[in-house]
Formats: C-alpha cells, structure tokens, sequence
C-alpha cells in the first residue's frame, strides 16, 4: 500500500463558458473516445471501461480543496495540466489523423495478449465445459455450475480495491496482473492434470468443478480490473480509444479459442473427418497454463510500468464506495438499475438452454461450434453498423426497438427445438440454423451497443471508470442471475418415467425417477428407457417470453423515454 501524499489545496478554475456549451463539448468528446464492443456468445457480453478523456468542469464541482483534490486525482496528467490552467485541450488538430506511434503499437499488441489471457477461462468456464458436461449432468447440476460466471458480473464490488491497492516497487498495475496469471495458469494446470478423475465422472465432483471455475473467473476478473486501468496509461491519450478494440480482439480471440475452436478439436468425428490431431481438454489447459506463465514472466523481467504522475491526494478505497453509493442514490439511476436488472430475463431461456436443448435433440456440438465461428465476423460488422445507429439524441431507441426482433428469435429458437429434425440435419437445415445464429446475434449487437452508447453519453468523464462500470455491472448482472433459476426450473418443470420392458409389458416408475441424474442412472440399470411426457424448457421459455414482452410494454418502452430525455447535468454527481 503507499504511503499517503500531503494534500495540497489548489482548486480548479472554472472554465468561462456557458452552460450549454459546456455540456455539448463534453458529450462531443465522450462520444469520440469511446468505442461500444460486444460479444454475443451465450448471451454473455463483456463490457469495456470507458477511457477517462475529461476536462475541467465548471462551478459545480468548486467549492471545498478537498473535493477538487479527490477528482483531480481521477483525470490524466493532461487533463489535471489542463484543470489547473483553467483551460481546454486544442482540438482544432484532427488527432484521428496522426499515424500511431510505435510506443502505442507495442501497447496495443500487450494489451491483446493480456486480453486473450482473460478470454481463454471465460471460453471455457462460459462456453465449452457446460457441452461437454451436458451428457452426464441434469439441468439442476449444470445450474450449480453455472455460478463460476457470476464473479464476472459482480467485479465492481472489489474494483476499487485493485485500483487502489498496490506495491510502488512493482507497478500499480503490475502488482495485481502478475500474481493474478499466476493464479490461473496454477489453476488450469491443476485442472489440467485432474481431467480424468473429474470429467469421467462430473456427477460426484459438481461442486468441485463449480469451485474451481468460480475461481479462475474471478480471479480472471480480477485482472481485468487492473488490464482496463493499465491501458489508461500505456496507451496515449489521443488512442485511448484503441482500448476498447485490444479488448474486443483479445478477449474474444480467447474466448473463441476456448470455445469454437476447442469444440471442434476436441470432437473424435470432426479429427477423423479432416485429418487432424485431437486434442483433449487435459492437453490444451497445458498448452493455456504454459502460455499464461510465459507472458507472466515476460512482464516480470522485461516489462516495466511507468510511474503514474504525482497527484495531490489519494483516491482511498472509501472514498470509491461512497462515490458508488451516491450515484445509486439518484432516482433515475435505480429506475435504469431495475430496467437492468429484468430487462434480459424475455431472453433468459434461449440463452442459458436453447443450445444445450439442440445438442440433446442430436445437434453436434462441432457443428454448433462451426456455426458461432461463421457468426463471429458477422458480429464484428454488426457492432460497427449498430455503432453508427446509436451516434443519434436518442441512444436508447435502437436498444428498445431491438426488442422486438429479439424476442421474436427467442419463440423461433423455441419452435426449432420443438421441431428439431431427427439427425442427421440436411445442409439447407444447417444454414437455416446459421441464419438464425446471424440474424440473433445482430439483434442482441445493437442492443448492446445502444445501451453502451447511453452510458458513455451519461457518465461522468472525471469518475468515467467507476461509473461505467457501476453501469455495466448491472447490465451483466441482469443476463447472469436468471440462468441459475432458469436452468433449475427446466428440471422442475419436466415430468418423466422410467419405462420396462417385461414379457411384453410395459411398466412405467414415478415420474420424477428420469428428471434428476440419480434417476436416470437408476432406470439405466433397471434396463429401462426414460421416457419425457412434459419438458420443462418449453414452460420456462414461455413463461420469459410473456414476461419479455410484458416488461417491455409496461415499464421499458416509457422508461427509456424518460431516461434519455434527462439532461446530462442531472446523472452529474459530487466526490464524497
């Protein structure tokens, strides 16, 4: 922890500028630098952090040393230069224009890796275990599982401990990305060497598997907090919004890795069909591990941190909680929380059971694979056209019109589950289920740039970091707390029996007997077959739809209306 700095008691000139003008250049500059990402795998989007371009604010933040200490502290050393002048950057020069300097080039080629890195546990934890764990766990079972992707939703409780916690010796970055990738690579290494004993029977090591996945995201997050503060400085100020497009490379390269292409490999048909190796999950959480501990030791030995500019106060931890609760504290902040909060549960059961449900039905879990890959690019070019539509006054219209065409993919994802032909799947079946995936995933795009969009236009720059990520956490939150329920309900909801074959007569056992993993290993060694009557996924996936469409009408659509028709001075808050 360092020591504490003296304060000292400059204050911030106030700018002589009108009003107006000075929220209008503010958002201009806010809308330049930040650029909106999204992956849509699973239904788990990753949020960037907004680079800090501020400037120096007007009367409303002058007042007590104290204050403006704590907020100067938040701003880069330009833009302190700039708020102890009293003055406003040059903007007459085109920055977009200047070649990149190779400082930054470097920058952005870390910054990818140490994405990548991030993404490759993600994959795993939120992509390709749960395939492989479909054939031996219940839906109960894979819910439980599902809690290891909780931390990446809830990072912003332990965010301003890792940004303000650190060792001077090793670099206020450095001093949590390095112990925390060595976690990692420790944990996929011990994953890695106990594969056999926990996969051949995942039933009896739920929990444990569940633990250490929980672990590798969290502490995954945990390096995220401190990858998005680093780019802040590695990066210059004028490509500060290179750093969402590191993050989109990286963490999504990872996350395909673990996922898409790990599928792939690790399918013994897919090897046999085009010659290649097989690899198995043991093999590539070794390839992961060794990877991650050489990056590690490379920014050990041969990558230094820069020393942050001298600031008048510390930004205490304390300080960060008070700052967060203040601004839950505003009325229009909850309303926007609540919409979070249920906004994405009409979407909760296409995205936590609609693929798991196909893959039951007969779908290859290569061929689900193949079809997110052909999805990717598309997402890439989705997320540049729903950018160029969110630019607008009304960020949110693109957001709330995309419910429609999104929901309306969550009853045909439905209706194709119901419908699932008996493999194998023809091709022009295959490509219909690629443009479904397509067309989804797009829907979902603008979506999530549209409300990335209203949140950079909302935030304060001088707490931009703290802010997003208070936003963005309850965005997240919002896709990630239903899947437990969710995935728990499909079993609730599903009625089953255990059917014998005896001297030409059937017998039938409880219902429940063929619903829970007991049940259905018990009938297996009667000889029995379990027979579903009613499946659960389709109550569930109805039930989300009805409510979708219900909380859209009734609370959504004039919400929204509302939220954005503020103006930016009121989603304004103090420094506590």
């Amino acid at each position: 922890m360092p020591a504490r700095r003296k304060k000292s008691s400059n204050t911030i000139k106030p700018t002589v500028k009108s009003r107006a003008e000075d929220e209008n250049h503010r958002d201009s500059l806010m809308r330049d630098s930040s650029m909106a990402i999204t992956s849509s795998l699973d239904g788990s989007h990753v949020a960037t952090r907004t680079p800090i371009n501020a400037r120096p604010h007007s009367n409303r933040l002058g007042g007590q040393a104290d204050e403006d200490d704590v907020e100067l502290n938040l701003l880069g050393e330009e833009e302190r230069q700039w708020a102890r002048e009293g003055s406003e950057p040059d903007l007459s020069e085109d920055v977009s224009k200047r070649p990149i300097s190779t400082k930054d080039k470097k920058a952005m080629v870390l910054l990818c890796v140490l994405y990548l890195i991030q993404g490759v546990p993600l994959g795993l934890a939120l992509g390709s275990v749960p395939f492989l764990l479909k054939d031996h766990l219940s839906y109960s079972q894979l819910a439980t599982f599902a809690l290891s992707g909780y931390p990446y939703s809830l990072k912003l409780l332990w965010s301003p401990i890792v940004d303000s916690v650190f060792l001077p010796s090793i670099g206020r970055r450095k001093s949590w990305i390095i112990p925390m990738q060595l976690i990692v690579g420790t944990l996929m290494l011990y994953i890695a060497v106990n594969v056999p004993r926990l996969m051949e029977d995942p039933s009896n090591h739920v929990y444990e598997l569940t633990s250490v996945f929980t672990s590798l995201v969290f502490i995954s997050a945990t390096q995220d907090i401190a990858v998005d503060g680093w780019a802040l400085t590695l990066l210059s100020h004028e490509n500060l919004s290179y750093a969402s497009t590191c993050q989109t490379l990286g963490l999504n390269t990872g996350y395909f890795a673990s996922f898409t292409v790990f599928l792939a490999l690790n399918s013994v048909e897919f090897c046999e069909k085009w010659g290649i190796p097989h690899l198995t999950l043991s093999a590539y959480l070794k390839f992961c591990s060794i990877i991650c501990f050489v990056v590690t030791f490379w920014l050990i030995f041969f990558k230094k941190e820069d020393k942050e500019p001298v600031t008048e106060t510390d930004m205490s931890i304390k300080a960060v909680y008070k700052t967060i609760w203040s601004i839950c504290k505003l009325k229009h902040i909850q309303s926007l929380i609540i919409m979070h909060c249920f906004a994405k549960l009409g979407f909760a059961a296409n995205e936590a059971a609609t693929s798991l449900k196909m893959v039951e039905k007969g779908f290859k879990r290569e061929d689900l694979a193949l079809a997110v890959l052909i999805d990717f690019p598309f997402q890439l070019f989705g997320g540049y056209l729903a950018a160029r539509w969110s630019r607008g006054d009304r960020p949110l219209q693109p957001w709330v019109i995309a419910f429609w065409p999104r929901l309306g993919f969550c009853l045909l994802g439905t209706l194709i589950v119901y419908w699932f032909p008996t493999p194998p799947i023809s091709t022009s079946f295959f490509v219909f289920l690629i443009s479904y995936t397509v067309f989804s995933s797009f829907s979902s795009t603008v979506q999530f740039v549209g409300i990335s969009a209203f949140h950079t236009r909302v935030s304060d720059p001088v707490i931009g970091g703290t802010y997003m990520t208070l936003l963005n956490t309850f965005s997240n939150l919002g896709g990630t707390w239903p899947k437990w329920f969710i995935l728990n309900g499909v079993d609730v909801f599903s009625v089953a029996t255990c059917h014998l074959t005896q001297s030409s007569l059937d017998i039938a056992l409880e219902a429940t007997e063929c619903v829970s993993d007991h049940g259905k290993a018990v009938c297996q060694g009667l000889g029995g077959t379990c027979v579903t009557e009613t499946d659960g996924y389709y109550m569930v996936s109805g039930f989300c739809l009805v409510f979708g469409v219900a909380f859209l009408m009734m609370y959504i659509i004039p919400t929204a209306r509302k939220l954005q028709e503020l103006p930016t001075s009121v989603w304004r808050v103090k420094m506590v």
